[in-house]
């Protein structure tokens, strides 16, 4: 049943349709995308990887600032100082050739990252363990 008022708004989707101007578009007759039962909070930038058919997902200059935020989370992972110092400093090498434009992806300002700090925190981490 129809409404007796039509919106401009309705009117001209209404009108479209009858066109048939929504006939063509990408992904008539599939379900809509079931992404889980979580919340993804990428779930855009997922997609947009899978549609632009990126192959290794998202750019490397993401995937190092990514790296970046997470690494003070996952300090409890490397099992001795001098793994996470080479750790450290693979990240700073990276973050030195994204500053520069050599690495493909969006501009980045990310800050190299201080080994000392991160020792320390790992040092404080393992000792809460």
């Amino acid at each position: 049943m129809t409404s007796w008022y039509e919106s401009h708004i309705d009117r001209q989707i209404r009108e479209a349709q009858e066109r048939g101007e929504f006939d063509d578009l990408p992904g008539k007759g599939k379900p809509l995308p079931d992404h889980g039962e979580l919340y993804d909070e990428d779930w855009w930038l997922k997609d947009l990887a899978r549609r632009e058919q990126l192959s290794s997902g998202i750019p490397p200059t993401l995937r190092l600032r990514r790296e970046v935020e997470d690494l003070p989370e996952d300090l409890v992972r490397f099992r001795t100082e001098e793994s996470l110092r080479r750790a450290v400093a693979d990240l700073n090498t990276r973050i030195e050739r994204a500053r520069r434009g050599l690495i493909e992806g969006p501009s980045t300002i990310l800050r190299p990252l201080d080994p000392e700090e991160l020792v320390a925190a790992w040092r404080r981490a393992r000792a809460a363990h």
